[in-house]
């Protein structure tokens, strides 16, 4: 009598165990300096940091050459007055750093935001860029039709221009 079990030859490899141990897995670090899922989305978070950085210089600009203007009539017009408004716009352009900094780094680092930032450079890895021919070639058709296209209104706003002229609904053609 014939059965339907199978049996199990040495060639088969075994599918269910690894054929070596599994690493322990590393504890899992908690703190705030710390980076979450540090070796992903390394380009799309050093231009997250980028863009970061030029709103805190821009906006630090903003308080420097602000803040004295706000401070001078608290602290007077005198040289120790210059002196203390200058230490206060000091100090308020070093906190907002740290702060901004600090900030920064934290919105980096949420579990979310960082997901979404790994998840556009896998992304962004798998995009098919065009050759720099074919950049050349497609910006100078476009670059074209926008000199063809500004050629044909000029000239329909010169015809449509003697036209009503022409009905005195205008009192000078297109050229005066």
């Amino acid at each position: 009598m014939a059965t339907n079990v199978a049996t199990r030859s040495d060639e088969e490899p075994e599918d269910d165990k690894p054929s070596r141990p599994l690493p322990a897995p590393s504890p899992h670090r908690t703190g705030f300096f710390t980076i979450y899922k540090s070796g992903q989305g390394y380009w799309t978070r050093m231009g997250t940091v980028g863009g970061a950085l030029l709103i805190a210089l821009l906006t630090e600009t903003f308080l420097y050459q602000q803040l004295p203007v706000l401070f001078a009539p608290v602290y007077g017009s005198d040289e120790h007055g210059h002196a203390l408004v200058m230490r206060t716009t000091y100090a308020i352009c070093a906190a907002f750093l740290a702060g901004f900094a600090l900030l920064v780094f934290y919105l980096i680092n949420r579990p979310n935001n960082a997901d979404f930032l790994i998840a556009t450079d896998s992304e962004m890895k798998k995009v098919n860029w065009t050759s720099r021919e074919e950049l050349i070639g497609s910006t100078k058709v476009v670059i074209g039709f926008m000199f063809l296209i500004a050629f044909m209104l000029f000239g329909l706003d010169v015809l449509f221009g003697y036209f009503f002229k022409l009905l005195t609904v205008l009192k000078a053609g297109p050229f005066g």
